[in-house]
């Protein structure tokens, strides 16, 4: 875990092999640590990654990965839903990195390169609760166009739909 870094220190990438099973494994220990969600967060989280890898088509999708000192450090992914419509999923920034303005970069990059494609929306899942990632959400412009209560992961919760028009 590097410690003593800048934002200076982060680099991002494209995604490689090994990559998608760390951020399964990393969604899966983290929100369980912060969140006590149970094994079907990972299990769900599993299924996002299978299916991106099953149909990546990398004319219209993304995963980009933070690394700082050559550790992995954060993830986001940018999922094609439609010709018109793209999904921001998989965002995640390592506790120890947190602070360098992964987030915020990776965030930013997602939905810059949404609309260099020329999708029109943007959506994006989440619960309630979340809000370190939430305030990223709201600075790049989304805004929340449903909420309702559920039961997932183990636990009540509220589930949110976010939009961006692009």
């Amino acid at each position: 875990m590097p410690t003593g870094r800048s934002n200076a220190d982060v680099e991002y990438r494209g995604h490689r092999p090994g990559d998608m099973g760390w951020i399964v494994q990393r969604h899966a220990e983290l929100y369980h640590a912060s969140h006590g969600w149970d094994e079907t967060f990972e299990a769900m989280v599993a299924r996002i990654v299978a299916d991106f890898l099953g149909s990546y088509d990398p004319e219209r999708e993304q995963c980009w990965i933070a690394e700082v000192a050559g550790e992995r450090a954060g993830s986001i992914a940018l999922v094609e839903r439609s010709t018109t419509e793209a999904q921001l999923r998989l965002l995640f920034v390592e506790p120890w990195a947190r602070g360098l303005g992964i987030g915020k970069r990776l965030v930013s990059d997602c939905v810059r390169r949404a609309r260099e494609i020329g999708y029109e929306t943007m959506t994006l899942h989440t619960v309630r609760g979340l809000d370190a990632a939430r305030h990223l959400y709201e600075a790049e412009g989304f805004q929340l166009v449903e909420e309702r209560p559920d039961r997932a992961f183990g636990h009540a919760i509220v589930d949110q739909r976010w939009r961006l028009r692009l």
